[in-house]
């Protein structure tokens, strides 16, 4: 048990800000770290299902509403997967070949094309967080889970175009085939709770994930080689606002049928 109250912690201590006790960062302690990085995205859900909940009931505005949720997930990970997000876009946009593309995801300057990816991401994810309502709450609370169980399949099932980064760090040093298990399971769990809460909701939340996370693959390998830490919080981001801004469209189409 002890071992994998470490390996909790190491998963919480890289992949968000929530303070955790000291644990050793070797191997023993990261073999089963990313099992529980979905748990962040379940912490998550729940803060922003809570928060909705008392936002409504305090009356607060549409617009004050959907900045604190859409705040939620970059002060729980401290921006770690936003990071990614900028990082990719800078090198995408680049057009350069991928030796130069894999430099820009380590530089630490933020170039043109991150501040504007930014900032429309942001207006992307306040708009949709604007048009989340009690019915697609509760689906979407499962969104940051899901998003994160796949993106551990990836770190330890995709070729890593960078051997010393972090995502190549984890995924070396776990062990893979408990910790696929183990995401499966969650896959199966947290897109079986969506689907059970709303079936239509559920199943396009669910398919997009997976639309994106074989984007997500595409991408990586075309123009990178392979995927690194900052590729992963890029498919986290993405897939995350992919899921919101499907489930609501959904939700639109819903009550224009009905």
């Amino acid at each position: 048990m002890k071992k994998l109250y470490n390996n909790c912690i190491v998963a919480f201590s890289m992949y968000s800000k929530i303070p955790m006790p000291m644990a050793d960062w070797n191997k023993e302690n990261m073999k089963y770290a990313l099992c529980f990085f979905p748990w962040i995205g379940l912490v998550i859900g729940a803060l922003e299902f809570g928060c909705w909940k008392l936002a409504m009931l305090l009356g607060f505005g549409t617009i004050f509403r959907s900045a604190l949720m859409v705040l939620i997930p970059i002060i729980v990970t401290g921006g770690i997967h936003m990071d990614g997000l900028l990082d990719t876009a800078d090198a995408l946009s680049s057009w350069r070949e991928r030796e130069r593309r894999l430099e820009i995801l380590k530089d630490s300057h933020a170039g043109a094309f991150a501040v504007i990816i930014g900032l429309a991401y942001m207006t992307a994810c306040i708009a949709g967080a604007s048009e989340v309502t009690a019915e697609t709450v509760p689906v979407l609370c499962f969104a940051f889970a899901i998003a994160r169980a796949l993106s551990a399949l990836s770190v330890t099932n995709f070729p890593n175009a960078n051997p010393k980064g972090t995502a190549a760090t984890f995924g070396n040093n776990s062990y893979k085939k408990r910790v696929n298990t183990v995401m499966v399971v969650y896959l199966i769990l947290f897109c079986g709770a969506a689907i059970v809460l709303n079936p239509i909701y559920g199943i396009v939340m669910t398919a997009t994930a997976f639309i994106v996370w074989g984007y997500y693959y595409r991408m990586a390998m075309k123009y990178f080689g392979g995927i690194t830490g900052d590729l992963a919080g890029f498919y986290t981001s993405v897939s995350e606002l992919s899921m919101v801004l499907t489930v609501v469209i959904a939700s639109r189409i819903v009550e224009v049928i009905a």
